[in-house]
């Protein structure tokens, strides 16, 4: 059915189209004969196609093209009065005479716009008379394009400030009133045309409708270029009577589009003179208007007018623009009880992005947009509507982009409100652009109340919200939260230690609910943050270590022992262990005995109890070793426990070569260059004895399980640490201890030769070239190799 009345309509507009056509051409012979009798006869036949009710006003539009065009023709014909010989008063009385209305109407306008041209009568008395005349098709459609037509061919002609057609008793008032009810009869035509048929097609006509706003908006555009239409004129003609018109029609697509066009063509300034007229007539449009987009765009166009110079922005503040824009979005909201939240918080984005360009230094304006927000919100726990959640997020991200700088959002007492309305996902989400935005700035927080409001505001990821697990959550996705919240806690820093350490204890309060999977992440940043503190009061002058200072060594030793205590309990004992050997050294540093040795304590503690993995074994006693060797605080007794421990738990180890290794690194913790009285040559050759056992025992199991008498490479790292404690100065190790070392090795490669690693041979025959080198090297240490023969 619909396909058959496209059909139709294609073939009324074909048919209408030759009939101009046909009437046109001899039209054409008539203006070619200068014989106006003709000429009058077929434009008034060719005008009568526009008389059709058939077309869609598209269709129709093709039509009128066709018409206007013609139109051109003829006016051209009549503004030269030696070809027809009538005069333009009494051809404006002549084209009266045809018989329809409506091809009356278009000539009268076209010799109209002649007549004004020749100014042969003043323009307003033309003017008025045109656009009373018009009054006589009220036909929406025809009328319409009728009044456009008009329109058309006066605008050029409007008796403005300047123009030539000004002066006398032609005022641009004139001007303003012609347009201006023109521009009310056509929105009364174009409303109407909604009452035009069954009203099961309504959906179509407001299709129609659609089509044909424009034709109603150019008479705004046409008032928005006469350039007498000033501030006080606009002010008090223009707007007040353009308003009464929107507001009296109580159409809503008339009301929608007609304000859309008043914010668009005028100039910024005249808005903001006009604020209050404006925003006024906005809760009085029908209730299905869509007022938040209005609204969102005056406040947009007005924000890009206040950042195009800072000249403009006094004007702002004279007017008191926030308070009429704030109080008008409340009276919206108010009044539109069903309007979705997602439209008024678009509202609420605008208004602050409007704050932030004319008052950016006005944060309590920013916060009570943000108050406004929390109370449309605070009717619902969580925003559900995805439309909704990027307004919020829109909300939130905007002070931080201004700014530049969250220490300024810190203090904004809604900003952390805003974000409790968030769903878990977009908590995190936002909480990530706050960690970016401080990483971006190198924002420095540094008081202990701005950390609690920062890591309420990111909480997301720091702790489960509402029983989310983190199962749920993608791991990579999780770790790179994590890692953002760990390099945060490097950005907390205050030079004053006592700040400092409540800032620290501050960050521990919040993390320590972050559960297993993410204190690993979080715990180390905080740990190694205490140990800068410690540092830095160490390097201070005056009693620093006094019992009357709350930040003191020993307090932040204690804060540390129980922050890593939490992550062995997790468990996460391999990083609870090695952040145990790190606090030691740094109580090594601070010469704080009893403090480094229950550090080591609670690293043997670990050890013992959590750690079983044999690679986890290896990796830490390595660690213990390494730790214990770099100490200078024990005394001689404690050093003496320490030390046998690692020895005892090396040589436990599940795998010889292991136990081997950790034997012989074991040496080192008996002779330390750096320090006096820790030189013990008798331990460091029985640790090295008791590696060579081991690397022999190594030797016999592998030739029982495989066959052959195993690798020597084992030999040749005993062999090298041999070499280090002789050159060294250690008594014990003689040159002749090294050379049956060598000559061990040697029988061992040769013996089995078909099965030695080209990595053994490789390291053997590079730990010789290395005795060749310094026995050639000369001096005194060539001749303590002297006697090693190679």
């Amino acid at each position: 059915m619909m396909l058959d009345g496209i059909v139709d309509e294609d073939k009324w507009l074909a048919e209408g189209i030759a009939g101009i056509q046909h009437h046109a051409f001899y039209m054409h012979r008539a203006l070619d004969a200068n014989n106006l009798r003709d000429a009058l006869k077929y434009s008034a036949q060719m005008l009568s196609e526009l008389r059709t009710s058939r077309l869609s006003p598209h269709k129709y539009y093709q039509l009128y093209m066709r018409a206007f065009d013609e139109l051109r023709k003829l006016e051209m014909f009549f503004k030269d009065e030696s070809r027809h010989g009538v005069s333009i008063i009494d051809l404006y009385e002549l084209v009266q005479h045809a018989g329809n209305i409506l091809p009356r109407l278009y000539l009268l306008c076209t010799v109209g716009s002649v007549y004004i041209k020749s100014k042969e009568a003043p323009a307003k008395d033309v003017l008025k008379d045109l656009v009373e005349m018009c009054r006589a098709v009220q036909h929406p459609i025809r009328g319409l394009f009728l009044r456009s037509y008009l329109s058309q061919v006066s605008r050029d002609k409007l008796p403005d400030l300047g123009s030539e057609y000004e002066g006398g008793s032609d005022t641009v008032t004139d001007a303003v009133d012609f347009v201006l009810q023109n521009f009310t009869e056509m929105n009364k035509l174009w409303v109407r045309m909604q009452y035009q048929g069954p009203g099961r097609v309504r959906e179509k006509h407001e299709k129609e409708r659609s089509e044909l706003r424009d034709l109603v908006g150019k008479n705004l555009h046409v008032l928005s270029q006469i350039e007498g239409v000033e501030l006080q004129m606009y002010k008090d003609t223009v707007l007040p009577r353009v308003l009464e018109q929107v507001i009296n029609c109580k159409d809503e697509l008339a009301q929608y589009y007609l304000m859309d066009c008043l914010i668009q063509v005028f100039p910024d300034e005249y808005h903001l003179q006009t604020l209050e007229t404006l925003l006024g007539a906005c809760p009085q449009l029908q209730p299905t208007v869509d007022v938040k987009t209005v609204l969102s765009q005056l406040m947009d166009r007005l924000s890009n007018y206040a950042a195009s110079s800072t000249d403009v922005l006094p004007e702002f503040l004279q007017v008191e623009a926030f308070a009429k824009l704030s109080s008008a979005i409340g009276r919206v909201i108010e009044a539109q009880v069903d309007m979705p939240i997602v439209g008024a918080i678009s509202l609420y984005v605008s208004l602050l992005t409007f704050t932030l360009r004319v008052h950016p230094d006005r944060l309590d304006y920013v916060d009570q947009v943000l108050g406004a927000c929390v109370g449309k919100l605070s009717g619902s726990t969580k925003v559900a509507d995805k439309k909704a959640i990027k307004q919020v997020v829109a909300l939130l991200s905007a002070p931080l982009e201004k700014y530049n700088d969250i220490v300024t959002a810190l203090t904004l007492y809604n900003y952390p409100r805003v974000m409790d309305h968030l769903d878990d996902g977009t908590n995190k989400v936002m909480a990530m652009v706050i960690i970016q935005s401080i990483m971006k700035n190198d924002s420095c927080i540094s008081t202990a109340d701005k950390v609690e409001v920062l890591f309420e505001l990111i909480k997301g990821l720091i702790k489960d919200l509402d029983g989310t697990s983190d199962d749920e959550l993608d791991e990579e996705d999780f770790h790179d939260e994590q890692n953002s919240v760990a390099r945060l806690i490097h950005m907390l820093y205050n030079d004053d230690p006592e700040e400092m350490f409540k800032i620290i204890c501050t960050v521990k309060k919040h993390i320590m609910n972050g559960g297993p999977k993410r204190l690993p992440f979080t715990v180390p940043p905080l740990v190694f943050s205490a140990l800068g503190l410690i540092r830095q009061l160490q390097g201070q002058e005056g009693e620093v270590f006094g019992e009357d200072v709350p930040a003191t060594p020993k307090t932040i030793f204690q804060f540390l022992n129980q922050t890593i205590e939490a992550l062995s309990s997790i468990p996460s004992p391999e990083l609870a262990l090695r952040l145990y050997l790190h606090c030691a050294e740094a109580a090594n540093d601070c010469d704080l005995e009893p403090v480094a040795y229950e550090f080591f304590t609670q690293a043997f503690v670990l050890y013992e109890e959590e750690i079983a993995d044999s690679k986890a074994q290896v990796t830490a006693i390595h660690l213990i070793i390494g730790a214990l060797q770099r100490m200078n605080v024990f005394g001689t007794e404690n050093r003496d426990t320490l030390t046998h421990k690692a020895t005892g738990y090396s040589a436990k180890l599940l795998k010889k070569p292991d136990q081997c290794r950790a034997v012989y690194a074991c040496s080192h913790l008996f002779w330390v260059d750096d320090q006096d009285g820790v030189k013990d040559g008798e331990r460091v050759l029985l640790c090295l004895k008791r590696a060579l056992r081991i690397a022999n025992a190594a030797q016999q199991m592998a030739s029982v399980t495989r066959g052959n008498s195993g690798p020597v490479t084992l030999f040749v790292e005993i062999l090298n640490k041999y070499l280090y404690f002789f050159e060294k100065g250690n008594p014990q190790i003689t040159s002749a201890a090294i050379q049956g070392l060598v000559e061990l090795i040697t029988n061992e490669l040769q013996s089995d030769s078909s099965n030695v690693k080209p990595t053994s041979d490789a390291f053997f025959t590079s730990t010789l070239r290395y005795i060749q080198f310094q026995k050639q090297k000369g001096g005194a240490m060539g001749e303590k190799y002297a006697s090693i023969k190679v």
